[in-house]
């Protein structure tokens, strides 16, 4: 597939339409980068309006560099990643205490309460396991990235090995060799899907990594991290 920046031949053609195509080819190039300084600029900036009210007003960033300086008062500064910084070592802080005997001990007593509150409790736990599926480092990650016949014969589709099914999944399968717990993630969105158990004979693993293949699934088979075999030799 030709991108933008492949040379093409010569060819004749109007002014307007070789500004057209540079035109294209810029903006294949600034978009990215500028909607990911955009992107990130934002999210400071809401960091930084979340966190700044809880700090005294004499230590905002803006007022101590008004008072280094000997500016006015109404001098506006916009002063952004301070808030990220607090929060960063706020957060370190409070995980730091809460891997203590203490801090576990205040933490449990915390969860009690809040588990016997009717409305709260399902606010809590719900958000609890979403940040610990997304956030908490562990060995529960995909091993993986597999090819599995779904939705039927002769269609393939790209899946992420988890573990071995266990316990009474497995016992109740009957399958001698077990199963495979294999997640299969929707496109453009591979946060939901399908969770799959199936023979292991049925699985085909790919070379790639997780990451590469949640890069196909997300952009819908546009994107191929490695079009060529890995195991053929390079050219």
């Amino acid at each position: 597939m030709n991108t933008p920046f492949d040379e093409e031949p010569r060819r004749k053609g109007s002014l307007l339409g070789r500004l057209r195509a540079s035109f294209l080819t810029g903006l294949v190039v600034i978009a990215p980068v500028g909607l990911t300084i955009w992107l990130i600029w934002t999210v400071v900036g809401w960091i930084d309006g979340m966190v700044l009210p809880f700090v005294p007003r004499a230590y905002h960033p803006d007022r101590m560099i008004q008072d280094f300086f000997g500016l006015a008062r109404d001098s506006q500064i916009n002063v952004r990643g301070i808030g990220v910084i607090i929060f960063l070592v706020f957060t370190i802080i409070v995980g730091w205490m809460a891997k203590g005997l203490i801090g576990r001990s205040v933490l449990r007593f915390g969860e009690s309460l809040v588990e016997r509150t009717p409305v709260v409790r399902s606010i809590y736990s719900g958000i609890k396991q979403i940040s610990e599926t997304v956030f908490a480092q562990s060995e529960r990650s995909f091993e993986k990235a597999c090819l599995v016949e779904y939705p039927r014969r002769g269609i393939w589709a790209i899946g992420f090995v988890s573990t071995t099914a266990k316990g009474e999944i497995r016992n109740r399968a009957g399958n001698q060799n077990g199963l495979m717990s294999v997640f299969l993630p929707t496109t453009p969105n591979p946060t939901s899907g399908f969770l799959l158990f199936v023979p292991p004979e049925e699985v085909m693993e790919l070379e790639m990594s997780v990451e590469d293949a949640a890069k196909l699934v997300i952009s819908a088979g546009l994107v191929y991290p490695n079009a060529k075999d890995p195991s053929l030799p390079p050219e």
